[in-house]
This record gives C-alpha cells, sequence and structure tokens, in this order.
C-alpha cells in the first residue's frame, strides 16, 4: 500500500500536476506502464509463493481489467450527464480511484472473514455471479441516472452548491460560505458507482482464490490502470459490442465452477486459459463482425414525397 499510494501520488503530484485533457499517446504510454508493473509483480508472487499462487493474481488480474471496462462505460455517462470539462477527468478518477481501494480493502477484507466463518457463502456468491451473468446477458450495459442516486440526491440537499467547475476544485469559499462545487458532486456518483460494480468483481475474484492478498493484489492492479485505459477506450470502447457478453459468459462460469467445487476444483490454469479465450473472442468478434447499423431510408422512400410532388 505504501509503494501504491507512492505511485498514485507521484502521478498527480508530478506527471499531472496541472489539469489538462490526456491524450490517446499519454494515455496508452500510462496503460504499458501500469500493465508492466502488474506483470512484474504477478511474477514476483509467482517465484516467491510458487506457481499456484502467480496464476491465481494473473487469473484474478485478466477477470478485474475486463469487469472495469464495464466501469468506463458508465465513467463515459457520467461525465457527460455531468458536462464535466475533460481537463477534470483525470482528477476525478484519480480521487475516485482512492477511495475505491479504500471501499474494497473493507469489502475484500469482511468476505475473507465471512468465507472463513461461513465457508457455504462461496454457494451464494457462485449463485449471485451467475444470475449477474445472465442479468447482463439480456439486459446489457448498465444505465446510471445520477437522479435515482440517493446518496447524491442527499448530498444536494444538505451541502450548499457553488455554480460551475471553475478552477476545478471539489469545494470553494465564497462570501466567507464553504460551497461544494458539482465535481464533489462527480466524485460522489463515481465513488457510488464503483461502489455497485465492486458487489459484482469481489464475488468474482474469490471465485478464483480465497486468499486476500491475491484478491486485493490483483483488484489493485487492475484499478490503477483504470484511469490510463478510460482515456485509451473512450473514444472506442463502444466498438466493443460484444465484450459484455464476454464479461457475462465469465461472470457465468466462474458462478458455475463455486458451486461445483465440491465436486469438481478447477485447476487455475485451465481457468486461467477459459477466461482468457473468453474475452479474446469476445474482443476479436467485435472487431471482425460488428453489428450493422440500420440503413437510413433514402429521399424515394420518405412517405411524405409523393409522386406528384416530386414531379412539380
Amino acid at each position: 500500500m505504501v509503494v501504491v499510494v507512492f505511485l498514485l501520488m507521484l502521478d498527480l503530484g508530478v506527471f499531472h500536476r496541472h489539469a489538462h485533457a490526456v491524450r490517446p499517446r499519454e494515455a496508452l504510454i500510462w496503460s504499458c506502464v501500469w500493465v508492466a508493473l502488474s506483470v512484474c509483480f504477478g511474477i514476483w508472487i509467482h517465484y516467491m509463493f510458487g506457481a499456484k499462487p502467480g496464476l491465481e493474481f494473473f487469473a484474478g488480474y485478466l477477470i478485474e481489467k475486463a469487469l472495469s471496462v464495464d466501469n468506463i462505460f458508465v465513467f463515459i455517462m457520467i461525465f457527460s450527464y455531468f458536462k464535466v470539462p475533460s481537463r477534470l477527468h483525470h482528477k476525478v478518477l484519480f480521487w475516485g480511484i482512492l477511495g475505491a481501494l479504500v471501499m474494497r480493502a473493507a469489502l475484500i477484507l469482511s468476505g475473507a472473514a465471512l468465507i472463513r466463518r461461513f465457508e457455504w457463502i462461496l454457494y451464494l456468491f457462485g449463485a449471485f455471479l451467475i444470475y449477474t451473468g445472465y442479468k447482463m446477458l439480456r439486459e446489457g450495459e448498465t444505465e446510471v441516472d445520477p437522479e435515482k442516486n440517493p446518496l447524491v440526491r442527499k448530498f444536494q440537499k444538505v451541502v450548499p452548491m457553488a455554480v460551475g467547475y471553475g478552477s476545478g476544485k471539489f469545494f470553494v469559499r465564497q462570501a466567507g460560505k464553504l460551497l461544494a462545487t458539482p465535481l464533489a458532486l462527480v466524485l460522489i456518483t463515481v465513488e457510488t458507482t464503483d461502489l455497485m460494480f465492486a458487489t459484482d468483481s469481489i464475488p468474482a475474484i474469490f471465485g478464483v482464490t480465497t486468499d486476500p492478498f491475491i484478491v486485493y493484489t490483483s483488484n489493485v492492479c487492475a484499478i490503477l490502470g483504470l484511469r490510463a485505459m478510460y482515456f485509451l477506450l473512450a473514444a472506442v470502447v463502444d466498438k466493443f459490442v460484444y465484450l459484455s457478453t464476454g464479461i457475462s459468459v465469465v461472470l457465468i462460469f466462474i458462478g458455475a465452477k463455486m458451486l461445483v467445487i465440491d465436486f469438481y476444483d478447477m485447476p487455475i490454469g485451465l481457468s486461467l486459459v477459459i477466461v482468457a479465450v473468453i474475452l479474446s473472442a469476445a474482443v476479436v468478434l467485435s472487431l471482425l463482425h460488428p453489428p450493422k447499423k440500420p440503413a437510413e431510408p433514402s429521399k424515394s422512400d420518405d412517405p411524405l414525397i409523393t409522386s406528384d410532388s416530386a414531379g412539380n
């Protein structure tokens, strides 16, 4: 955690000290940096603790990385809804991720304690993942409406609000009063949304391993690269139309794996391969066979244009 906090402070305090819109090239470089750090960490786990923990880390990291793409869809919706200037996206994501690390640590420790005390809870996690995956298959992408978020509505009623984003601070002082800017409201929406996603991703990771260290570090590594991945994929994420289907299938697979663990304990290496194949297939299908857009009606098909009016 000391290393993680140091990297985050270095990121915000040195490399992104001044608010600016992150360009694709910069996002690509940072994505490669975070992925390289995560891979090195996974190799270190493999070297220090053995092959099984190493494979568990990589399987967990891959699952969390795939699930974080759903977060990107939602972040785009939130930023669009609140009309957040592009130069402030990085700041919101930075503090949102910092809060997510704390929340997920609490959830993972609680989940690990419950599993140690009540081992049968793994079956509940498995059933929940199958239900979530099936629901995603039927309903598609998650829709987010900040107006229906009870925490956001309560915040708006209780906390005095300033108008406009101004200098990009979360709170400003005007006429001696401390006011919250809309950016604070955006951050609360991002945090509560991430908490909602954590209820899916954390049970999924427990389907791979119940070791809290592996569960948390794979979460951390996936979340740390989320900001860079957002700026890298925000413009093209809608092209991966079948990725949501792939994620749904992965959740169902992990849930089924948890339900049959007493009868068949699937090797972690096989699980990793199956998850990688499902997600890769979803990406390749999205790129090779995108759904056809409905053709726009031609002028001759316009019911308002008759043969007489066309002749006139």
